[in-house]
């Protein structure tokens, strides 16, 4: 009797086999899958490289771009209606209005 009953479990055991391995597989598939997105998703360790490298271009151009503002608002500062610098009027003057004062020589380069 044993051998008969060791038969009947056989397809059991076959059955038993691959339920295990439809598990296993279904586990191995959702590590890769989650694997892949960590790498390579939208919120992925790539995106974060990427993002990090951004962010680093953008902390530089906000220094460069403060820098401008603080002399911007030097500059404006000086030229205030109450007290205007005369030295910054005339630079301002200079630059934007191409005005020189009559004992400046002027080289024309050609």
């Amino acid at each position: 009797m044993p051998y008969l009953s060791s038969s009947k479990n056989r397809p059991n055991g076959a059955r038993r086999l691959l339920e295990q391995l439809a598990v296993t597989f279904a586990c191995v598939a959702l590590t890769a899958y989650f694997a892949y997105h960590i790498r390579y998703g939208r919120h992925g360790l790539e995106a974060r490289a990427q993002l990090t490298e951004r962010s680093a271009l953008v902390d530089f151009e906000i220094k460069g771009l403060e820098s401008v503002r603080t002399k911007l608002r030097h500059d404006v500062a000086l030229l205030s209606p109450e007290i205007p610098n005369a030295d910054i009027v005339e630079e301002t003057a200079r630059d934007m209005l191409g005005y020189v004062r009559s004992d400046d020589k002027i080289i024309v380069a050609q």
